[in-house]
């Protein structure tokens, strides 16, 4: 077997008192996808991230650490816009890496289209004139992977790159990352997914709690698949009526240097109380858009958002506060909507004291009892941001959107970065809502297993228009 690109040898990361890895090697080898398995909260994300240098704030560290050198190293986190300028489009972003290698015009050119290729990223010269902003997370998660081939990466840390992708678009890059490994690359892959990791793993690491539970060939060690245990879906002509919250005739629109570019065309869709409306469509097809839009946080549109008949103004800082606690958006990245520097706990707090009025003792009682409900303990909730695993940070910002006490709950592909015993708990704990108090919920999901147990109806999405409801 080849000698390892990068290995970890005997790796403790202790945080306030709490240790988030503990004893850990692995060894990564060149043309060989190493995978790391795991629920959230396993020590994951912290392994890839120490193979890059990088440690939560105050951790204490012990054991050995060996790449290949300064840059050599590629990580594609899974949050793809963390990385990405937000005020450079992708193009120039491309194009300014592959001119560090010097080369005529042509050679750059040529340079990025090569890895724009080998990174599987459809419709390449429409995603390079846009903001990382106006792209969808998959297109995002693409040009994060032709960056780090443009850098001359040796080894990648893929930190769960097939979350939050519809069918086509996951298996697209699942075939991306088997190509980059195919030219020697070294890939660590960080995964809930445990389909691509059985189509793309080499050898697999399985975690808990920070300790190796197991190791060896990934047919070996992975586990069996299991069926998801989702939500009973709802008895035919059990349907919510009326309506809470309506789109009329919504055509929304993005910014570039070349003017506006529509993304939603003419969109028309409802949601009943009680009522849940699935959005799924492609990577890139405007479902994020729409959510933003319902919630105020896109505002360049024609059309109108009308909650209970009432029209809602188009942007947060036009909006009084019921209106703001009523329409609550939970981000398919939890960690750019949080201050990293503040602990979790009063962040999820402060929500209830400032939409609803609470007093801090009684909002932050709420803000304890509700992540645990969803599965945080408050000891983990004292840390900040960075501390916390992305399916736990996942779970912090549904708990902070909760305590608005929401009449309508947006959620962009929530359960992506969950582990599948964590997600089953949060649907379950969605479905409760909705059947309990009525909450309406308008679920952008590429989890079509899930949208089926969950949902009351569909709206789906192909290039901004509405081709189902």
């Amino acid at each position: 077997m080849t000698d390892p690109l990068a290995e970890v040898d005997g790796l403790r990361v202790r945080v306030d008192g709490s240790t988030l890895v503990d004893g850990v090697s692995l060894a990564a080898r060149p043309g060989r996808v190493t995978a790391l398995v795991g629920p959230s909260g396993s020590g994951k994300t912290t392994i890839g991230r120490a193979l890059l240098g990088e440690f939560p704030p105050g951790a204490r560290i012990d054991g050995r650490i060996r790449t290949p050198g300064p840059g050599a190293v590629g990580y594609v986190p899974q949050h793809p816009a963390a990385v990405l300028n937000p005020a450079r489009r992708a193009g120039a972003l491309l194009r300014d890496i592959a001119a560090h290698r010097g080369g005529t015009r042509r050679e750059i050119r040529d340079r990025v289209e090569h890895a724009l290729r080998l990174a599987q990223l459809p419709d390449p010269e429409t995603v390079l004139r846009r903001y990382p902003h106006q792209l969808s997370g998959g297109q995002q998660q693409r040009v994060v992977i032709a960056q780090a081939l443009l850098l001359g990466a040796r080894v990648i840390v893929a930190d769960e790159p097939t979350t939050g992708q519809d069918p086509a678009t996951r298996q697209g890059v699942v075939q991306a990352l088997a190509d980059v490994a195919g030219q020697g690359i070294a890939l660590v892959l960080l995964s809930h997914d445990l389909d691509a990791v059985r189509q793309l793993a080499h050898d697999a690491v399985v975690l808990r709690a920070g300790r190796v539970v197991d190791r060896g060939p990934a047919d070996r060690v992975l586990p069996a698949p299991s069926r998801p245990a989702f939500p009973a879906p709802r008895p035919a002509g059990s349907l919510p009526a009326g309506t809470r919250l309506a789109v009329r005739d919504l055509t929304a629109r993005h910014r570039t240097a070349a003017g506006t570019v529509p993304v939603l065309h003419g969109v028309t869709v409802s949601v009943a109380p009680g009522e849940c409306l699935a959005v799924a469509g492609r990577s890139g097809s405007g479902k994020t858009t729409l959510g933003r839009c319902l919630a105020g946080l896109h505002s360049s549109y024609d059309g109108a958002v009308l909650l209970d008949g009432t029209p809602l103004p188009r942007g947060l800082r036009d909006r009084n506060r019921r209106e703001l606690a009523t329409v609550q958006y939970v981000f398919q990245d939890p960690k750019a909507a949080f201050d990293e520097h503040r602990p979790v706990l009063g962040q999820v707090a402060r929500t209830a004291v400032r939409l609803r009025g609470a007093d801090r003792d009684a909002a932050r009682a709420a803000a304890v009892r509700t992540l645990a409900e969803l599965g945080l303990a408050e000891d983990l909730t004292l840390r900040r941001p960075g501390a916390l695993s992305g399916g736990e940070l996942q779970r912090a910002a549904l708990a902070r959107a909760l305590l608005a006490d929401p009449g309508v709950l947006v959620c962009d592909e929530i359960t992506s970065g969950l582990d599948p015993a964590t997600r089953d708990a949060i649907l379950a704990h969605l479905a409760a809502l909705r059947d309990r108090k009525g909450l309406s919920l308008v679920f952008i999901t590429h989890d079509r297993a899930a949208a089926d147990a969950l949902a009351d109806r569909a709206a789906v999405l192909d290039s901004g228009r509405l081709v189902m409801s």
